[in-house]
């Protein structure tokens, strides 16, 4: 099996305009190394007194490895997506071991645990509450028998995280622009493609309810404004990916015409984000950025070709500037960027 894929690896491994079994054994690489890798780590944890002094493994022993929770969700994600798109796929069943072993029914019950905490409940809000639910709905749609266990082992907190974005979005007054992991526009989106897939008509309407209620009066995005030091999402695109997910298409022309009247001409370009230091892992985030850009453009133009298919070069370039990065052997990209570019490359096929 194949998938449309520009990809330039480093190694052993050359550019490609297809996404190779070969190349998808690589990239499965990074996440296999650091799915279990419990330090370096970054917890981010709100601590009440010293009994809350645990290590990550201890704290979360799902989602412990990758450096940080979030990554590690994403991480799992990206072995799932592979899986799923790889049958053939180098290492399956170290993969479906791994999974098995931080997927499994008690290490979810203790991440419960902890989000359940009365002073943990902004805990990895919104961001990995996104990604969760994008791990939820991979799981659920495998045709792999293995994975079934895992994702009825991963629902009842996907199911709380449901309860939380209810709860919290009527509190949301104002939305979040940043391009980091506050970012209220790609903190919706994966969650919204859970909701329409599952068919919770609750979460639907929460959602599209705030999004529209936060976003459709936005006009003309300061595309210029980007890249903020330490983007690695595109504000602009986000709330564009997330609109274009929840208004019906005209309704959606019409409010894009409004936010991003510039992206209708045909000359329209945008510059990549340059990466000064790939060891810094701050600096680093500018590669999702270009990611982030990349995946927002091609599902505009896959949806509008006629419209949009201007943004496909645009989007290439965005993609195979920062690829190299992915596999370049310093931990501070390799534990997240590997997700990033397997989110662009999933709207690209």
């Amino acid at each position: 099996m194949k998938l449309i894929f520009s990809f330039l690896f480093v190694g052993t491994l050359t550019f490609s305009q297809q996404l190779t079994l070969e190349q998808a054994n690589h990239l499965a690489t990074l996440p296999i190394k650091c799915l279990q890798q419990e330090y370096p780590n970054k917890l981010n944890q709100l601590l009440l007194n010293n009994t809350e002094l645990l290590s990550p493994k201890e704290l979360h022993p799902a989602f412990y490895g990758c450096f940080d929770w979030h990554s590690s969700v994403h991480g799992h994600w990206s072995l799932v997506y592979l899986l799923n798109n790889f049958p053939e796929i180098k290492n399956k069943e170290i993969i479906l071991e791994k999974l098995k072993i931080n997927l499994s029914k008690e290490n979810i019950q203790q991440e419960m645990n902890y989000f359940s905490k009365p002073h943990e409940k902004s805990y990895e809000r919104t961001y990995g509450w996104n990604w969760l639910l994008k791990l939820q709905l991979e799981l659920e749609k495998s045709k792999l028998n293995s994975t079934h266990e895992l994702a009825n082992n991963l629902k009842p907190l996907s199911n709380l995280i449901i309860q939380r974005y209810i709860e919290f979005l009527p509190k949301l007054l104002y939305p979040v622009r940043v391009g980091t992991h506050n970012n209220t526009a790609f903190g919706l989106s994966n969650a919204w493609d859970y909701a329409v897939y599952s068919n919770n008509i609750e979460l639907q309407n929460s959602i599209k309810t705030h999004a529209i209620r936060l976003f459709k009066n936005d006009v003309n995005c300061p595309f210029y404004w980007e890249p903020s030091g330490t983007d690695f999402l595109s504000p602009c695109m986000e709330e564009l990916g997330l609109m274009q997910r929840i208004l019906p298409k005209n309704e959606f022309l019409n409010w894009l015409k409004k936010f991003a009247p510039k992206m209708f001409s045909k000359n329209w370009n945008w510059e990549t984000a340059k990466v000064s230091d790939r060891t810094d892992g701050h600096l680093v985030h500018l590669d999702g950025l270009n990611f982030s850009r990349a995946w927002n453009m091609y599902a505009l133009a896959k949806a509008y070709p006629k419209l949009f298919s201007h943004l496909v070069p645009i989007a290439n370039h965005h993609l195979n500037f920062s690829l190299p990065s992915v596999v370049d052997g310093n931990y501070e990209g390799e534990h997240w960027l590997a997700s990033f570019a397997l989110r662009a490359f999933e709207e690209k096929k």
